[in-house]
């Protein structure tokens, strides 16, 4: 695992916290977060990347392991679970090439792709993608990433009522806490869709 850091002063905790833990770490522009995607796989001479974010700390493993499987079998530069969103705000999860990201990194001038990562291999023509499709219905409208204290609110709820580690908590998991409880998801509803990616075209 490498994470890829701003380097940043306020940063600086988040960077120890991920080296106790025993990931690579490394540090780069805090805007040019392609470039950062770059670097990281040089250091560790990554093949294929998946691009998860920290503000989603609900990231189900096998939810990630079939955008993987997909991206193999479908010979893909480029594989996601969002294009359309069909999933929980949070469990977004995108897999690509080596050779995908240094095209990314080498073609793409623009500050809005840089800084998001991925949106030159979401639409650049010739980039080979493909999509794992979601449950949709009323969970593409959830909303599981942290941006504001309502998300905060809303995690720390959810974790009250799952499992203690180690094994980590997939979709199901969360799913079914929210069936008995449904009124966990009114917490941070209100603050919709924001943050997340909206360019769509396959």
């Amino acid at each position: 695992m490498c994470c890829a850091i701003p380097n940043t002063e306020d940063s600086d905790g988040v960077a120890r916290e991920a080296e106790r833990c025993g990931a690579t770490v490394v540090r780069g522009s805090e805007t040019d977060v392609l470039g950062r995607f770059k670097v990281a796989a040089d250091a560790i001479g990554a093949t294929i990347i998946m691009r998860v974010t920290s503000d989603c700390p609900l990231s189900d493993p096998d939810i990630n392991a079939r955008v993987l499987d997909l991206l193999a079998a479908e010979g893909a530069d480029y594989a996601c679970n969002n294009m359309p969103p069909a999933w929980p705000h949070g469990l977004d999860c995108e897999a690509f090439t080596r050779s995908a990201l240094d095209r990314a990194a080498q073609q793409s001038n623009d500050c809005y792709e840089r800084e998001h990562v991925t949106p030159w291999l979401r639409t650049q023509p010739g980039v080979k993608r493909a999509a794992l499709p979601g449950p949709g219905g009323e969970t593409e409208f959830m909303r599981w990433t942290l941006d504001f204290p309502e998300d905060m609110e809303f995690f720390r709820t959810v974790f009250t009522h799952l499992p203690a580690g180690p094994a980590i908590a997939g979709y199901d998991a969360v799913m079914a806490v929210i069936a008995k409880h449904p009124e966990i998801t009114a917490i941070n509803a209100h603050m919709g869709d924001r943050g997340r990616t909206t360019i769509s075209r396959a």
